[in-house]
């Protein structure tokens, strides 16, 4: 007993030279109700919730206090806090799993808490149990049906599951609850990011960073659907925001180094690549994208060097062989190039470009048969696909199917009326079936076309 009160004296001690020390409160506490002095444990617990209210085991200790004095209504609302508390912080750590397990705990000590619902269902949007989820969201809305932030996770959880409508109903409701919800307007520019909504999205993101200016993830996914229409100049303005928020986010630097690329700036593209990968050395998509910069400068053994290692960290990365595939075409490895393409269509079975260039890798082996099969599988998949008709009627003239050549070449010309590349080789199919008139008429077209192209 002397003991004891020679503890509680020395915690006393040092509470006076540090006053914030809560854990200090909490073993004083644990002291006091071993000397069944739970009022007085209970006043200590009530300090150290105060300088820490989100102290786990002060609450617990506490729930144990209460109960001693009859507060069984009191203990159990402790208990499921320091379920709740615990729970959080192994969400926190990754352990969502063990957050589950706590929140377990916490809806058995109060059933009808709409927040441990919340709590599980993000554990477990943690563990991609949207289903399991969805179903703890519901739950806590149907206890608060005010509560913004249940509508707002349910809507990602149904966007995790590809219920980009269901996404945006519930984002609806987040925003008719809290107006001013900017992560609600991110989440519903998401969704409609989903559904190819992209002009939407950019609106959604707009609202969000007006209510949040300084909100990184909204200038970058801005960024992600400005690209997607065509505006690869706004698009880095947003990634060049995001990265001024965010210096260390690999992600933008890479959106950016692609949108850079498209305006055939590959030199700044590569130095966006070189930034992104210095920040995430295994960043697979980096060295791929970086990979087709150099080709745009001509550097297609650059190119297969940064495939090779995006191919290395990920061996699905279908854009790596895609890039590569192209390079050793370029460097005449036709063969190397049919691997990898051949690799690509694997993992996209209905990417018609892939059907293309393997068919120009086969054509250059003059396998004129195997070309044209590629070309019209691209052409099935992409019926309006110019380049494909055109190759195939070249291949289909090498093989003296002149008729077959001047019909692929008489729909280029129907989806692409001033190509002069058509009406030249459509003259040379004619003529070599004597419609010298009707190839004159070409040849005279052609030069038509590539005149204007100067003017």
């Amino acid at each position: 007993m002397g003991d004891l009160r020679s503890a509680i004296a020395d915690f006393g001690r040092a509470i006076a030279l540090k006053p914030d020390y809560a854990k200090a409160y909490t073993l004083r506490g644990l002291v006091k109700s071993e000397l069944d002095d739970h009022e007085g444990a209970v006043a200590d617990y009530d300090q150290a919730i105060e300088l820490d209210p989100d102290y786990a085991e002060a609450y617990h200790n506490r729930g144990d206090a209460k109960s001693e004095l009859g507060d069984h209504e009191g203990a159990v609302a402790d208990y499921a806090e320091a379920y709740h508390n615990r729970g959080f912080a192994k969400s926190e750590l990754g352990d969502h799993e063990g957050a589950i397990a706590d929140y377990d705990r916490a809806i058995e000590f109060t059933p009808n808490d709409a927040f441990a619902y919340f709590l599980r269902g993000n554990a477990k949007g943690g563990l991609r149990d949207y289903r399991g989820a969805i179903a703890d969201y519901s739950r806590a809305i149907e206890l608060k049906p005010d509560f913004a932030e249940a509508y707002y996770v349910r809507g990602a959880a149904e966007g995790g599951l590809g219920d980009y409508r269901g996404a945006i109903a519930n984002y609806d409701r987040a925003i008719e609850i809290k107006p001013d919800f900017a992560e609600a307007y991110y989440g519903q520019g998401v969704a409609k990011k989903g559904l190819g909504d992209h002009r939407g999205a950019i609106a959604d993101y707009d609202r969000a960073i007006e209510l949040k200016p300084g909100y990184a993830k909204a200038y970058a996914l801005r960024g992600v659907a400005n690209r997607s229409l065509g505006d690869h100049r706004g698009a880095i303005a947003d990634f060049g925001q995001a990265i001024e928020l965010e210096p260390n986010n690999a992600e933008a630097y890479t959106n950016r180094g692609d949108a850079k690329s498209e305006l055939g700036d590959h030199e700044g593209a590569i130095a966006d690549f070189d930034r992104a990968i210095e920040l995430k050395p295994e960043y697979a998509e980096a060295y791929f994208l970086r990979g087709f910069a150099k080709a745009g400068l001509g550097d297609y053994r650059g190119t297969i060097a940064d495939c090779d290692r995006a191919i290395e960290l990920n061996p699905e990365q279908a854009g790596a062989y895609y890039y590569r595939g192209n390079a050793k075409r370029k460097l005449d490895d036709h063969e190397g190039a049919i691997a990898d393409i051949s690799r690509v269509i694997e993992l996209s079975p209905d990417y018609a470009d892939a059907y293309t260039n393997r068919g120009l890798a086969k054509y250059m082996l003059d396998d004129y048969h195997g070309a044209i099969a590629d070309w019209s599988r691209a052409i099935e998949l992409k019926p309006d696909y110019v380049d494909a008709y055109y190759f195939r009627g070249v291949a289909k003239s090498e093989l003296n199917d002149h008729r077959g050549a001047i019909a692929d070449y008489n729909r280029v010309i129907e989806i692409d009326p001033d190509n002069a590349h058509a009406y030249t080789d459509r003259g040379f199919a004619k003529s070599e079936l004597g419609d010298y008139r009707g190839a004159i008429a070409d040849y005279g077209r052609a030069i038509f076309q590539l005149i204007r192209n100067l003017i």
